[in-house]
């Protein structure tokens, strides 16, 4: 049992490191952002986690084994990268084999992760809770990559694409299905990975997502100091209340 744990956590973490530097890669950051987003990734989901179930410092501070490994994979990645791999947004072919990548590291470590997540709130004694174990399943899942997304300035992946959020809840239900149904971890681990991994796949094939409306308020573009002076001085400049040069209101001098 504490093999196939080491195993999940070992294989989350490298996956969720991967697809951090990829993230950072894509939004041109330097080798330090690349290494936080990496290191937030593989670690934010279960530092969630633990502060859900109370676990005070949480495991990441007791045992920082899986907190270099995310680092030493972060560092590799971003090497092999930005070295080995220039950058080729230009090409349609390249992008989309980085994007395949990414979602194929995301995918495996959400799977690998809502099993560790689920087994830990069990072993914390919370295992007559299916909700809570559930929870904590998809919150170390998908935890670190909506910290990841945040930090990168982007939409959270789980809240637009691809049911990814979706996914996540689907492998920790059969999770806990099959526990409750009295199967072995490793069966148990295992569907419950093939699940996650499956539903992601077909999801990234076909394209499916969640409908959303289309009637919402359109995102405002990010303006500048000056435009947005100038927006608040135009009605001001339009009933002669500011002079021109902007030395003036009301025929007092500023």
């Amino acid at each position: 049992m504490d093999l196939l744990i080491i195993t999940l956590e070992v294989a989350g973490s490298v996956a969720f490191a991967i697809s951090g530097v990829m993230v950072a890669r894509e939004t041109r950051m330097d080798i330090f952002g690349a290494v936080i987003l990496g290191f937030t990734t593989s670690c934010g989901g279960g530092l969630m986690r633990d502060l859900v179930l109370g676990r005070i410092p949480p495991a990441l501070f007791q045992d920082p084994t899986y907190a270099l490994l995310s680092v030493a994979v972060s560092v590799g990645t971003f090497f092999y990268l930005y070295h080995k791999h220039p950058d080729n947004t230009n090409d349609p072919e390249a992008v989309a084999i980085f994007d395949n990548a990414l979602n194929v590291a995301d995918s495996i470590g959400l799977a690998a992760f809502i099993v560790v997540g689920y087994q830990v709130a069990e072993f914390a004694g919370y295992s007559a809770n299916g909700f809570l174990c559930v929870f904590c399943g998809v919150i170390t899942g998908i935890g670190g990559g909506i910290l990841r997304d945040v930090l990168a300035g982007q939409i959270p992946f789980i809240m637009q694409k691809h049911v990814y959020g979706m996914a996540a809840i689907a492998g920790g239900i059969v999770y806990f299905a099959y526990r409750r149904l009295s199967f072995p971890y490793i069966p148990s681990a295992l569907v419950s990975m093939g699940v996650t991994c499956l539903i992601r796949f077909l999801a990234i094939r076909y394209r499916w997502n969640l409908r959303y409306s289309s009637q919402g308020t359109p995102v405002r573009s990010k303006k500048t100091f000056h435009q947005g002076a100038f927006e608040f001085a135009r009605p001001l400049l339009r009933a002669n209340l500011l002079s021109p040069d902007g030395r003036s209101f009301c025929g007092a001098t500023l």
